[in-house]
């Protein structure tokens, strides 16, 4: 490498609510000499972000574009609706959409639930952001239903969440720009897959990693097979002492003279 190339780098882009901690400490354990660049994203902003090369991989919310971008599953969140403490939701461990009809409930602009209908009551206006319709419902005006990692994200004391059973859930991807899969991108996916570190999955090895030719051991000819030395043939055939009559007599102690009477 010369002094005017940069060394190597992955950046992986993430969107609010996923926490890639987990395989960042295996990259690091892994890849030392590979920085790992996190880049924060919008979900809105994620595709384009890859897309521009501004990422080489990203743990997004699905869909994405499938003749674009390639994608690995990782996990369904729960969905939740976020409610003040003092509000009936807060006394039961589950509820439904249907619980929900004389509610507001918030559908920001970067909502990552796909709805078919929505929800309880609509409000005046949509928030723009997660972040604003959680302010809203500390307010007191209505609730928010969310992928539960988000309401994680923005807890507040004076909150809490539910699960909502019927409602849309989000799924959490690793997803990449299709024609650029490169061996960065293959480890990644290696390490979100629990692939072992010895582990190649068809990527070319490295130098570090490729096998080396163990030496021959000298001293003892090769044997052919049947057990015959190459060098030395059939000993029996060039000594003469191969099987024969003689040869079973070899080392036989002479017998003793009998005694006349």
């Amino acid at each position: 490498m010369t002094g005017s190339e940069a060394p190597p780098s992955f950046r992986l882009a993430y969107v609010p609510g996923v926490t890639p901690g987990k395989w960042v400490r295996i990259w690091q354990e892994r890849l030392p000499d590979v920085p790992l660049e996190l880049v924060p994203v919008t979900a809105a902003e994620a595709s384009g972000l890859m897309n521009g090369g501004g990422a080489d991989a990203g743990v997004v919310r699905l869909p994405v574009d499938r003749a674009v971008f390639s994608a690995i599953p990782l996990y369904t969140e729960t969905t939740v609706v976020v409610v003040p403490k003092d509000h009936a939701v807060a006394a039961v461990d589950e509820v439904s959409l249907e619980d929900l009809a004389e509610d507001v409930v918030f559908h920001p602009l970067d909502d990552p639930l796909e709805w078919q209908e929505l929800p309880g009551r609509p409000a005046v206006e949509r928030p723009a952001t997660t972040a604003d319709a959680i302010e809203l419902v500390a307010a007191g005006v209505g609730v928010l239903v969310v992928p539960q990692s988000l309401a994680r994200l923005h807890h507040r004391r004076d909150l809490t969440y539910r699960p909502v059973a019927d409602a849309p859930q989000s799924s959490v991807a690793l997803s990449w720009p299709e024609d650029r899969t490169t061996d960065l991108v293959d480890d990644f996916i290696g390490i979100v897959r629990g692939r072992t570190v010895n582990s190649t999955r068809g990527r070319r090895p490295s130098p570090a990693e490729q096998p080396r030719d163990k030496p021959r051991r000298s001293g003892r000819p090769a044997r052919e097979a049947g057990g015959k030395s190459a060098a030395g043939g059939r000993r029996g055939a060039a000594t003469g002492r191969g099987g024969g009559a003689s040869a079973g007599r070899k080392g036989a102690r002479p017998g003793k003279p009998r005694r006349r009477s």
